[in-house]
């Protein structure tokens, strides 16, 4: 549970907490799931830090337009390697905020969402990293990897594959690649494909779609 005891927990976080009180719709179109993408210093969460975070909202199967997330974080380090991928420097215009901050509103902006992105756990390793650093609880919402659910589609044991394999696949045009807004946008689209074709091969259920939790530990 962390350092202190639940109620020396800041309010957001009993805020965050509180939205879990009731479970999840049974009903995969009576969901809300948040497609979230992180920019990262480099690849170990043990040693890198946040860049950016973004997201957007689904529902009903509908990415819901102007109800989106996107936050850049300040850079206590830097890795001058990652940024010809991610284009996020040091300096520069973008407004950015304290690492705490961000997620703070990333929480605000998600609640009890099932949470999706394209090799979740590291997204979510990453994420806990931070809330760790805030002596904070893991995150608690529900998991989908678009890794996995492309798998269940082929009906093959999981293999790694990439979201640019997944978007020439799924033919999902690819803009703002490697932007974590940008990411997270064309994340949403190839769920949106992937759980489309699930459904029109079979009864899919919401458990169906879910990771089981101890697959998001990485280290």
């Amino acid at each position: 549970m962390g350092l202190f005891s639940k109620k020396k927990y800041p309010e957001f976080w009993k805020a965050y907490e509180s939205t879990f009180s009731e479970k999840l719709p049974q009903q995969i179109e009576e969901n809300r799931f948040v497609v979230f993408d992180t920019e990262t210093t480099g690849l170990n969460p043990s040693e890198d830090k946040l860049l950016s975070m973004g997201a957007v909202s689904l529902q009903n199967n509908k990415i819901v337009v102007g109800n989106s997330f996107e936050v850049f974080i300040t850079q206590e380090k830097f890795n001058r390697e990652t940024v010809s991928i991610h284009g996020i420097r040091k300096q520069g215009n973008l407004q950015k905020i304290p690492e705490a901050e961000a997620v703070q509103r990333f929480l605000e902006y998600i609640g009890n969402s099932i949470l999706v992105a394209h090799h979740t756990p590291f997204d979510v390793t990453m994420i806990n990293r931070a809330l760790k650093s805030m002596q904070l609880p893991k995150l608690k919402n529900r998991l989908i990897d678009t890794a996995q659910l492309y798998a269940m589609l082929l009906g093959k044991p999981q293999q790694p594959v990439s979201l640019d394999a997944l978007c020439k696949e799924l033919k999902v045009a690819q803009h703002d690649r490697h932007n974590a807004l940008g990411d997270a946008l064309i994340t949403a689209q190839v769920f949106q494909k992937i759980l489309k074709r699930l459904q029109k091969e079979r009864t899919v259920k919401l458990h169906d779609l879910l990771m089981e939790t101890q697959h998001t530990k990485l280290f």
